[in-house]
C-alpha cells in the first residue's frame, strides 16, 4: 500500500499565477508559507517558516486564481510532486510541490463561499462556480483538532 499525501494551512505568499499548456489546459501556481512556532530548551519562542510551492489543475486553478490572493490564508490538500530538469549552467535543479486536490479558504473576508471545501472532484462538471453554502456553522480555524 502507498499512500503520498499533504495537507497544509498557511498563507499564501504570492498572488496566484494562471497559464494555458500547449494541449489547453489551465494551470495555476502559488505559494504558501507555514510556521512552526515552539520553545527551546531555555524557554525562548523560535519560529520556522516553511515555503511550499502549490500548482492547482483545470477549474480548480481557474477557482484559486479568482478567489485567492497574497496573505489569504488557505487549507491545500495534494500529494507531493517533485520535478527535475537541467538548468541553463548544466547543473541538476529540482523543486517538489504539492498538486492540490482540494482547497478551502479560511479568511473570514471570503466567508460567503469560505466553509466549503472546492475540490478538484466538485468542479470537474461543467458547473465554474463553488457550490453555495448551506447553512452549515463556519467552521473557523481554531475548531479544527490538529
Amino acid at each position: 500500500m502507498n499512500l503520498n499525501k499533504a495537507m497544509i494551512i498557511g498563507n499564501l505568499t504570492r498572488d496566484p499565477e494562471t497559464r494555458t499548456t500547449p494541449s489547453g489546459q489551465t494551470v495555476t501556481t502559488f505559494g504558501v508559507a507555514t510556521n512552526l512556532i515552539w520553545t527551546n530548551a531555555s524557554g525562548e519562542k523560535q519560529k520556522k517558516t516553511e515555503y511550499h510551492n502549490i500548482v492547482a489543475w483545470k477549474k480548480l486553478g481557474d477557482i484559486c486564481s479568482q478567489y485567492l490572493r497574497k496573505g489569504n490564508k488557505v487549507y491545500i490538500e495534494g500529494r507531493l510532486q517533485t520535478q527535475q530538469w537541467e538548468g541553463q549552467d548544466g547543473g541538476k535543479r529540482q523543486r517538489t510541490e504539492i498538486v492540490a486536490e482540494n482547497m478551502i479558504m479560511l479568511d473570514s473576508k471570503n466567508s460567503e463561499i469560505g466553509a466549503n471545501p472546492i475540490s478538484n472532484s466538485k468542479v470537474d462538471d461543467d458547473s465554474s462556480q463553488p457550490e453555495s453554502p448551506n447553512n452549515e456553522e463556519e467552521i473557523r480555524v481554531e475548531d479544527i483538532p490538529f
